[in-house]
């Protein structure tokens, strides 16, 4: 009987029962509705493969896709006080962060790198709005200044990809004094002559947009992104009229003039590459993956000439 409990049974279980099987493996379009399996809109860089709406994507996604190889160096940043207010809501503003740091693995909300994107070097910036929305506080303003210092001592452009909604309200005023603080450290860049290069991904919004987010030199944006201050709402409720269709999107401010290009999440690195190169005075880049050939002088031929007579 023993045989039959501890064995027999044991097995017909495990041949008729259903396999348990990862929940992260399928990811629904917001946009269609499609079901996409993990892998093949890893590949696609988190773009939807019927619609092409574009998701969000990690900091570390981004730069392995951004830069040669996949290969890019971290720039540390300098950690600011922790929960300087107190701040409680429903919960403690330290245990928000320690879980947001747990899902994400990242320290706050901005990853920065330095490294070559079509043999250009730049340092970048990132925001992961998967870090409490990728809201704008202290360390995200530390970030910021930390990366133009970083741009300015390397003499290298600097490329920041913007994603928020807005500033950290567990920071109150402190995270409001983020605006001016990142608003001198893009002053630092153009003082150096070195480009700025704005991403605005999906959505940038609130006191990044009134800030840092709007200061490149160049402003380029991910289709259908949602790009504004105040929300389409608010407005709404302010000025008492309705709002055109497709306000805040990304068509649209190009349209009005808010933004100079919108870009592809695919093409993005290769119209980088040709902008950096073109503010920077350098010659277009090679395709391939071979070096540049060293120019010839021009008395080259005569000199072998005489070599052989």
């Amino acid at each position: 009987m023993n045989w039959i409990t501890n064995y027999v049974r044991p097995k017909i279980n495990s041949l008729f029962s259903r396999r348990e099987v990862p929940e992260n493996l399928w990811t629904k379009c917001p946009e269609c509705g499609t079901m996409l399996f993990h892998r093949e809109l890893a590949a696609n860089l988190n773009v939807c493969g019927t619609c092409d709406h574009h998701m969000t994507i990690s900091p570390r996604q981004r730069f392995a896709a951004l830069f040669d190889g996949g290969i890019f160096t971290e720039i540390k940043v300098p950690e600011p006080l922790v929960d300087p207010l107190q701040f409680r809501d429903q919960k403690k503003y330290t245990d928000r962060l320690k879980a947001a740091q747990k899902a994400s693995g990242e320290k706050d909300a901005m990853l920065l790198a330095e490294g070559e994107i079509g043999r250009t070097p730049i340092v970048a910036a990132a925001q992961d709005f998967s870090f409490m929305a990728g809201s704008m506080g202290m360390y995200v303003g530390n970030a910021i200044i930390a990366a133009a210092e970083r741009a300015v001592k390397l003499k290298r452009p600097l490329v920041l990809f913007s994603a928020s909604g807005g500033a950290r309200m567990q920071e109150g005023m402190l995270s409001l004094m983020q605006m001016p603080r990142t608003t001198v450290a893009v002053q630092l860049l153009k003082e150096a002559r070195l480009p700025y290069i704005v991403v605005l991904t999906h959505p940038t919004t609130g006191g990044v947009t009134a800030s840092y987010a709007m200061l490149g030199d160049v402003q380029i944006a991910e289709p259908n992104a949602q790009i504004g201050f105040a929300g389409a709402r608010v407005i709404e409720q302010t000025i008492r009229e309705k709002l055109p269709e497709g306000f805040q999107r990304a068509e649209y401010l190009l349209d009005h003039g808010m933004l100079d290009r919108v870009v592809h999440r695919k093409a993005l690195k290769e119209e980088l590459v040709t902008l950096i190169r073109m503010l920077t005075g350098q010659p277009p880049a090679i395709r391939g993956d071979l070096a540049a050939p060293a120019e010839k002088p021009a008395d080259a031929p005569a000199e072998k000439a005489e070599a052989k007579a």
